[in-house]
C-alpha cells in the first residue's frame, strides 16, 4: 500500500481534467501532475536516494508542493513537512533530527544552506525545473514498493515546550484519513475545488489526499496564504471552494462577510465546505459563523499523532437546532470518526461513564506508529493500542465529545478543578469581548488563581467589574477570574493556537504581591 498510485490512477481516469491551480491560472492537468511527479521520482532515484530516505519541504504554499509530495512517495521516500514560519535554526534542528538528505525550499525562507543536507533546491530555480521536468509516460516510471506501515510523513510537533517530536505517520495512517473524509466529513465530486489557505505542511495539505482520490481541483491562492477577500473572489471564479481552516481563519472570513455586506447566498457561491479544527472553536463563534455564512461548516478534532481523524461534528449536527441538546453539541467536537474508537479514561486507562471528565484516548488505523527516534515518548503516548492525547474531556450518552482543556492547562484552585475553556466560553458571550484566554497563576493560599486575558472588540472597553459580574451570573463563584488583563492581542504559535505558556510566563514576570 502506498499513496503514490492514487495519482497514477487519477491520471489514467481523467488525464485532461484540471488538477493544480496557481490562483486562477491552471498549473497542471492530472496527466501533467503525474508526469512531473514521476519525473521527479526518476531523478531522485538516479541521484542515489533510497526508499525510506527523508526529504524536507520548507516552502510557502505552492502548486509544486503537491508535485514534490507525490514525487517523493513515487520514489518511496518519506516527506518531512516544515512550517514556513519557523526560524532557520529550528529548521536546521528538524533536518538533523530527521536525518533528511535533501530539502526543497522557498529561497526567501532559507537564503543560507541548511546544515547537514546533501542538497538544497530552491523550488523556483532552474534546478527545480529540471528535477520536475515531465516524463513522456508517467506509467513507465515504476512505483516504489512500500508497505502500509512504512513512513510517509514525518511531522514535527509545534514544540511549545522543549524540542518538537517527530510524529511518524505511515501510508496506512494517511490512507485511513483520506477514506475517512468521505465517511465523516464531506462528499467530494470530480471537479470540486479545495483551496490551500492554511499551511500545506499541516492538515490543509493532507486534505489533498481525499480530494485527489475524487479527482477534484487543487487551488493555491496567488497570495500563497489566507486573505478573506481573495478567497471569496476565488470561490466566485472557480466554483465554491472547500478548505481546512483554523478557528482564527473562520472568524476572519465571517468578519469579512459582515463588513462587505455579503449574505448567505454570497457565501454559498464562494464556499462549499469549511472544515475547522486545530484549536478551540467557541460556541458563540460557530453560532455567529452559521448565522452569517450558513451551513458551510464541519468540525474535526484530531492531532498530529492521529492526523485529522478523531471526531467530527457534522454539518447536520451543527444545523440541528431543534435537538434538545443542540447548544451542548455546538460546544462539542462531535462523535468518533468511522475509522477510530474514542474513549475518555481515568489515569489507569479505564473507560469513564458519560459525563465524567478524563483524558481523551484514540485507537485506530489513523494513529501514528510512534515518535521518531524517541522510544520513551512513544511508550508514554501509546499504551495498549491507545493514543493518550493529553486532552481532557467528557463523552455524553450519545457519544459526543466535549473537550475541556489540555491536561497541562487545568487549573486547581482551593482543591477544585477549573477548566479554562468553560470560563473562556462565558467571557466570549460578553458583547465587547473579541478573544479570551484563561490561565492559572500560582497562589500561596489557593494553589492557583484564575486569570483572564481579554482582547476587546474594536471600540469596546469592558471593565473588570463588568466582566466579573457577567461571569458571576453564569459560573460558580470559585470558577470566576480573580484578575482580568485587557490586551491588544493574544500570543499565538504558527498554527493559530494561543500560547498559554507565554501568558503564564508573563504573569510570573509581572506578578503583583
Amino acid at each position: 500500500m502506498s499513496l503514490a498510485p492514487l495519482l497514477l490512477r487519477m491520471a489514467r481516469l481523467q488525464p485532461d481534467a484540471p488538477a493544480l491551480y496557481d490562483g486562477t491560472r491552471l498549473h497542471a492537468s492530472y496527466r501533467e501532475w503525474a508526469a512531473h511527479s514521476a519525473g521527479l521520482a526518476l531523478r531522485l532515484r538516479a541521484a542515489g536516494l533510497q526508499p525510506g530516505d527523508r526529504v524536507l519541504l520548507f516552502m510557502h504554499n505552492h502548486p509544486r508542493y503537491l508535485e514534490l509530495l507525490w514525487g517523493a512517495w513515487w520514489a518511496g521516500l518519506a516527506v518531512v513537512p516544515v512550517n514556513a514560519k519557523l526560524h532557520p535554526r529550528e529548521v536546521a534542528w528538524i533536518a538533523a533530527d530527521a536525518q533528511a538528505r535533501w530539502a526543497f525550499v522557498s529561497a526567501d525562507l532559507a537564503p543560507d544552506p541548511v546544515a547537514g543536507l546533501e542538497r538544497q533546491i530552491d523550488i523556483a530555480s532552474a534546478a527545480a525545473d529540471e528535477l520536475l521536468a515531465p516524463v513522456a509516460e508517467a506509467a513507465a516510471v515504476p512505483l516504489a514498493e512500500r508497505q502500509p506501515q512504512d513512513l510517509a510523513w514525518l511531522f514535527y510537533t509545534s514544540g511549545t515546550t522543549g524540542r518538537p517530536k517527530g510524529v511518524m505517520i505511515t501510508h496506512r495512517n494517511l490512507m485511513t484519513m483520506g477514506l475517512g473524509y468521505f465517511a465523516d466529513v464531506d462528499a467530494i465530486a470530480a471537479g470540486d475545488a479545495i483551496a490551500y489557505a492554511a499551511p500545506m505542511s499541516h492538515g490543509a495539505g493532507l486534505y489533498a489526499i481525499p480530494h485527489l482520490m475524487a479527482g477534484a481541483r487543487h487551488v493555491v491562492p496567488a497570495s500563497g496564504g489566507f486573505d478573506a477577500a481573495e478567497l471569496f473572489a476565488l470561490g466566485r471564479q472557480l466554483g465554491p471552494l472547500s478548505l481546512f481552516a483554523a478557528p482564527t481563519i473562520v472568524k476572519r472570513l465571517v468578519d469579512h462577510a459582515e463588513q462587505a455586506g455579503l449574505d448567505e447566498a454570497a457565501a454559498a457561491r464562494g464556499f462549499k465546505t469549511i472544515v475547522y479544527g486545530g484549536a478551540p472553536m467557541y460556541a458563540a463563534d460557530i453560532r455567529r459563523a452559521l448565522r452569517v455564512m450558513g451551513p458551510r461548516f464541519v468540525q474535526i478534532y484530531g492531532q498530529g499523532e492521529t492526523p485529522m481523524t478523531g471526531t467530527a461534528l457534522s454539518r447536520h449536527h451543527l444545523q440541528d437546532s431543534g435537538h434538545p441538546r443542540h447548544l451542548a453539541r455546538l460546544a462539542s467536537v462531535g462523535v468518533a470518526q468511522t475509522p477510530v474508537q474514542v474513549r475518555v479514561a481515568d489515569a489507569a486507562g479505564r473507560a469513564l461513564p458519560p459525563g465524567e471528565v478524563g483524558e481523551v484516548l484514540v485507537r485506530g488505523d489513523s494513529v501514528m506508529a510512534g515518535y521518531w527516534r524517541n522510544p520513551e515518548a512513544t511508550a508514554a503516548a501509546l499504551r495498549e493500542g491507545w493514543l493518550w492525547t493529553g486532552d481532557v474531556g467528557c463523552l455524553d450518552a450519545d457519544g459526543f465529545l466535549t473537550l475541556k482543556d489540555r491536561s497541562k492547562d487545568l487549573i486547581i484552585s482551593g482543591g477544585s478543578n477549573i477548566y479554562p475553556r468553560e470560563v473562556e466560553e462565558v467571557l466570549l458571550t460578553w458583547p465587547g469581548v473579541a478573544e479570551a484566554a484563561v490561565v492559572g497563576m500560582p497562589d500561596a493560599e489557593w494553589g492557583e488563581l484564575v486569570v483572564a486575558f481579554v482582547v476587546p472588540q474594536p471600540g469596546a472597553a469592558p471593565t473588570p467589574a463588568q466582566l466579573d459580574a457577567h461571569c458571576l451570573a453564569q459560573l460558580a463563584r470559585f470558577k470566576r477570574p480573580r484578575r482580568y488583563e485587557l490586551v491588544d492581542a493574544l500570543p499565538k504559535n504558527h498554527y493559530g493556537k494561543v500560547l498559554k505558556t507565554a501568558l503564564r510566563e508573563r504573569l510570573a514576570a509581572t506578578r503583583r504581591p
